[in-house]
């Protein structure tokens, strides 16, 4: 039983349910198949969440969360595929795009399942509790594809976050990386907000309105961050330095925050 008194049975896990567009993507639609039946790991995002909301007063760190990053991993993957740029996985396995968007796809779900042990090193431990999932819910691949997959997903984890000791090498693992933190809206952060935990990161992501990924311009991918204050600005600067900068990607990803007023959005900067 959680502190509210939630408790974690069939009757929630069931309720838990994965949703992004396939696009013709069959490996991906057997995944995201064997994701939504797989109750274990359901369960751990559960014990994640009141790891992190309820013991640590943290944000959301469960399915809504691992939604929202899978879908913009896959849009931001999708965008840079039709922009011609290779995926790793093409590019030095041979492997296709199929894979590639079935990797960010893998590792935008598995990044935080070591918050179910502890939040320090938590992609450490990531690493051990998603390499039998991913056996799992893979073996309908060759070893040989599915050892490379599975060694990928694993890569795009532990190099996930600004703290861990893997360093992004791939394009896969730099999509997670900034989808992990595009998930910074005000509705994650009203959770550790409305606890009264009041500091510059929840003052700062509650004043983050919206976050929309598109085809850009000058670069492929344009990531439009609204702000309804200026306090936004903590949230948008501290995702570049410790996301965007380190993911690789940044030749390919434009990133413009705008201050919302009176209805009207305005061009307030943009991070070049």
């Amino acid at each position: 039983m959680t502190k509210q008194g939630t408790k974690i049975d069939e009757a929630s896990i069931s309720q838990v349910k994965i949703e992004v567009p396939v696009e013709g993507n069959a490996i991906l639609e057997k995944v995201l198949t064997s994701i939504n039946s797989n109750k274990e790991i359901k369960t751990l995002w559960r014990i994640m969440n009141v790891n992190a909301i309820e013991r640590l007063g943290y944000t959301d760190h469960g399915p809504t969360h691992f939604n929202i990053v899978a879908n913009y991993s896959l849009q931001i993957a999708r965008i840079l595929i039709k922009k011609n740029v290779k995926m790793s996985i093409v590019h030095d396995f041979g492997l296709t795009n199929d894979h590639a968007e079935t990797v960010v796809f893998l590792a935008s779900l598995m990044h935080d399942l070591g918050m179910s042990i502890h939040r320090v090193n938590h992609e450490m431990f990531s690493l051990f509790i998603a390499r039998d999932f991913l056996k799992e819910i893979l073996d309908f691949m060759p070893i040989e594809e599915r050892t490379v997959v599975i060694s990928e997903t694993l890569h795009a984890i532990i190099s996930h976050s600004h703290g861990s000791a893997g360093k992004t090498s791939t394009i896969e693992g730099g999509i997670v990386r900034i989808a992990d933190a595009l998930d910074m809206s005000k509705g994650r952060s009203r959770i550790p907000y409305n606890m009264g935990k009041i500091d510059i990161h929840s003052v700062s992501a509650n004043a983050i309105e919206s976050v929309r990924v598109s085809a850009g311009d000058e670069k492929p991918v344009e990531i439009k961050i609204v702000m309804t204050t200026e306090a936004g600005v903590f949230q948008v600067d501290d995702f570049i330095e410790k996301k965007l900068d380190a993911s690789g990607l940044s030749r390919y990803i434009d990133v413009k925050s705008f201050l919302k007023e009176h209805g009207t959005e305005r061009a307030y900067k943009n991070y070049d």
